[in-house]
């Protein structure tokens, strides 16, 4: 009665999680899976640790591009050293300017 073997069920099926797993590169730029919010933007630029008193950041609108410098916001707006409100939810997209 020592009989050491294991039971194994027959596998019937054909596996092509290799084929279907790969991933390749090509020569066209890959966007990110994840895309950031313009209100995560906009807190990733108030709360980086080279924020002081303001910041330079391109900022894409409905209706123009704006090259800025932004010193504030509130709930509604975004607020340029020049005085200037600008709505946040007429900003399309918001990236800081590399200096």
């Amino acid at each position: 009665m020592n009989d050491n073997r294991v039971y194994a069920n027959k596998i019937t099926k054909k596996f092509k999680n290799n084929e279907e797993v790969y991933y390749g590169v090509s020569k066209e730029s890959v966007k990110p899976k994840f895309e950031k919010s313009v209100r995560q933007k906009i807190n990733d630029i108030f709360s980086s640790r080279n924020y002081v008193y303001k910041a330079d950041v391109f900022i894409k609108t409905k209706d123009s591009n704006l090259e800025k410098t932004i010193i504030g916001r509130n709930r509604e707006y975004l607020i340029t050293s020049s005085g200037e409100l600008i709505l946040i939810k007429d900003i399309l997209d918001i990236n800081k300017k590399q200096s």
